[in-house]
């Protein structure tokens, strides 16, 4: 038995990387009974067939950092948020949503603002650049930021993602030049990209980094994000104001003497993502746990 890796999953099969080698693997029938499937990223036993060694048997799915429900992935180390001001324009509360939910699965979440030779964003920039987040500008035109994105990434197992179109492809294949997938056409009448990434895979990079392409913002998700009263905790810049409020179970939303309003009034707090914020919390009041179960 020796542990490795899942690299890539597709029609029933499980690629392991194990011991520097690549085995096909199944997994045992008992993973279906306890509904446990395994995940690209999981790390897992094997049993390695005597009669065939490239193929083998999966038989135990070690313990989980995390996990995701679209894409199917799992030990995410650190999410690389990919957004741009120019076409196609990336909402800020799509990175809020994705900033939380890297949060709330103890994933590290990265702000990256990408073509900035077409477009610096200022406006987008400054909106994280004071919050305590990660935030980097990169241009896979004029190479802008991708040394510093290499330093981050640096040893991580990570997953790229944003919307469609925003260079998440371009940006891997310029991170390394032995690395390339297809990328894709912008359509400006729509202002959005088409999709290049057809399945989840994870991918070794020179600087040391496993990368998993993942297929744009609607597509990563973990259902429900939190409990609304944890909402808070996920937006990092607020922590130095949550426990001074006047009321203890303040939603920092319309209530007097509310420390985070107040920090927000006196400019210390960006109104975009205190509106986020808001969105986020009232989506979590809406979650009914008995209808889920």
């Amino acid at each position: 038995m020796i542990e490795g890796i899942i690299y890539s999953a597709m029609s029933g099969f499980y690629y392991v990387k194990a011991a520097g080698e690549t085995v096909s693997c199944r997994a045992r029938g008992r993973f279906r009974l306890d509904k446990s499937t395994p995940l690209v990223g999981d790390r897992v036993k094997i049993n390695i067939d005597v009669a065939e060694e490239s193929k083998g048997i999966i038989t135990e799915i070690m313990p989980r950092i995390n996990s995701f429900v679209r894409p199917p992935l799992a030990n995410i180390e650190m999410m690389i948020i990919i957004a741009s001001a120019a076409i196609p324009i990336t909402d800020p509360f799509l990175i809020d949503k994705m900033i939380a939910i890297a949060t709330s699965c103890s994933c590290k979440p990265v702000v990256c603002i990408n073509k900035t030779d077409i477009d610096a964003a200022d406006d987008l920039y400054n909106i994280y650049k004071d919050t305590g987040l990660t935030v980097l500008r990169t241009s896979t035109v004029t190479g802008e930021g991708i040394e510093e994105l290499i330093s981050v990434i640096k040893g991580a197992v990570c997953a790229f993602t944003g919307n469609s179109g925003v260079g998440k492809s371009s940006i891997l294949n310029s991170i390394d030049p032995n690395f390339s997938i297809p990328i894709g056409d912008v359509s400006k009448k729509l202002g959005r990209g088409r999709h290049t990434t057809r399945h989840v895979e994870l991918y070794d990079l020179s600087c040391g980094a496993m990368i998993a392409d993942t297929p744009g913002f609607s597509a990563f998700d973990t259902g429900h994000i939190a409990p609304k009263e944890d909402v808070q905790h996920l937006f990092i810049e607020f922590e130095p104001y949550i426990g001074s409020c006047r009321f203890d179970d303040c939603m920092h939303i319309n209530e007097p003497g509310c420390s985070v309003l107040q920090a927000l009034k006196e400019g210390k707090l960006q109104v975009s993502r205190h509106d986020s914020y808001k969105k986020l919390y009232e989506k979590a009041s809406e979650y009914k746990e008995w209808e889920h179960k």
